[in-house]
């Protein structure tokens, strides 16, 4: 991986890599919510399966099932604004970590659907306010020559997660009918390590000068940059932070609007594209739809598409920061585009191999890996200023996960309605259009800081 810290934010040379390797400590530390984030929505794969199998579920309940952490996620995102701004950033992530566990435990206890979806809900809104804020701290901790790789690390954590929770269903499965209890228990193990985790790092050094605790700030800093590079991030954000209001109507101002629309609609298209229908659903996609496939197989199909995904989101850490962001969103967007088309030549063939099939959807995962996984959430997470950047990156965040949640509980009544590859023809045209937008409207932000990025917003 490249990282090496900017020329202009790094102190001596002696303490360049010191300093490097205590931002990637603290990223990693706050990407264990990333870890959780993946487990906890992949981990449904598996569970629905056997939760519909032994609650009797229909289509409409097992969508319920599904969605119920996806309505927790819009909600949580929804707030993160309110909490992280208030309180900081850590202590909003610690309380995520409890939400987590209690989460876990909660779903693998449940003795009804009601329960199981209750207790959903609350790891939904774990995941919606560390989706916001993670990414919001890593990168207020972050050179901006390592930004796209250190907030990347976030969506690396993510998808370690989902292929984790596809590997612990796959082994699990052969337990038994109540296998999916211990499926969602597991997670209860890195929420705690996360908990843990959370105590040992400091808050995030622009959030503390933003709320007039700049000594506090400045050391954070110091020890990042340097003391004299620290000292000239403290004006800098002291003087973003002065032209500022922090305040709902400046995030619905002219001068942020522009950016929002940038944020929501990269949010939107990440989702409406339809990976989380390969990502929720794969294993009854599968087993229902791929001829002579079995509960084992279509579970173990699942960790291979877990695998192409985790690979291809470390091909785009490498080449984020060096390739930039719009070169990388289109070439995601536009792959997943033909992928969708050949995936909907096959399901139409008479016959077709099931082989065929799957390498069109991990053909698709990979290109959504490549670039529309980790670059919305980062493009989020630079483009707005301090004081608003939670305010602004809660209201794209919730977008994401309004989409998601809107796919999610749709997608087996399309199926029903409008068969398969009607369907996945809606995500593979969506895809296409989001190739359009990033060429006419998205900006590049590689290599500039994020007051940088602020000032040049626009001109």
């Amino acid at each position: 991986m490249h990282l090496s810290a900017a020329s202009t934010e790094s102190g001596t040379i002696d303490g360049k890599a010191q300093s490097l390797a205590y931002v990637v400590l603290l990223a990693t530390v706050a990407a264990i919510s990333g870890f959780l984030f993946g487990f906890d929505t992949a981990v449904i794969n598996g569970v629905l399966l056997l939760l519909r199998r032994q609650f009797a579920l229909s289509n409409l309940q097992t969508e319920i099932a599904a969605s119920s952490l996806l309505l927790g996620c819009l909600l949580g995102a929804a707030g993160a604004s309110v909490i992280g701004d208030r309180y900081g950033r850590k202590k909003s992530l610690i309380f995520s970590a409890v939400l987590f566990a209690v989460s876990s435990l909660g779903a693998a206890a449940a003795s009804t659907v009601a329960i199981f979806s209750m207790a959903r809900l609350m790891g939904g809104l774990a995941i919606g306010l560390a989706s916001v804020l993670t990414p919001v701290y890593i990168a207020e901790i972050s050179p901006s020559k390592n930004r796209g790789t250190l907030v990347s690390l976030n969506q690396l954590a993510i998808v370690i997660g989902i292929l984790a929770a596809y590997l612990v269903n796959w082994q699990l499965s052969r337990t038994g009918e109540n296998s999916w209890r211990w499926m969602l228990a597991v997670a209860a193990l890195p929420s705690f390590a996360f908990f843990l985790g959370l105590l040992c790092i400091p808050e995030s050094p622009r959030w503390l000068i933003s709320r007039g605790r700049h000594s506090e700030g400045e050391r954070i800093l110091a020890r990042i940059f340097g003391a004299k590079v620290a000292e000239e991030q403290v004006r800098a954000v002291e003087k973003a932070a002065a032209s500022e209001e922090g305040s709902w109507k400046e995030v619905f101002s002219p001068a942020i609007r522009k950016r929002l629309g940038v944020g929501i609609a990269l949010a939107l298209f990440s989702q409406i594209t339809g990976i989380n229908t390969v990502l929720y659903y794969g294993s009854i996609i599968i087993s229902d739809h791929f001829p002579g496939q079995s509960t084992g197989m279509a579970l173990a199909a699942n960790v291979i598409i877990g695998t192409v995904n985790l690979v291809f989101t470390i091909v785009a850490m490498i080449f984020l920061d060096r390739w930039g962001r719009r070169a990388l969103l289109m070439t995601a967007s536009g792959g997943m585009g033909v992928a969708l088309s050949l995936l909907i030549i096959g399901l139409n063939i008479h016959n077709a191999p099931a082989g065929l099939m799957l390498a069109s959807i991990l053909l698709y995962v990979a290109f959504f890996a490549l670039g529309m996984g980790p670059g919305p959430w980062l493009i989020i997470s630079e483009i707005f200023p301090t004081k608003v950047r939670g305010r602004a990156a809660s209201i794209a965040t919730s977008t994401l996960w309004s989409g998601t949640l809107v796919v999610t509980f749709t997608f087996l009544t399309l199926v029903n309605v409008l068969s398969l590859w009607g369907t996945f023809a809606i995500y593979g045209a969506l895809s296409f259009v989001c190739f359009l937008y990033v060429w006419k409207v998205v900006p590049e932000t590689r290599g500039r800081t994020l007051e940088q990025i602020q000032e040049t917003w626009g001109k």
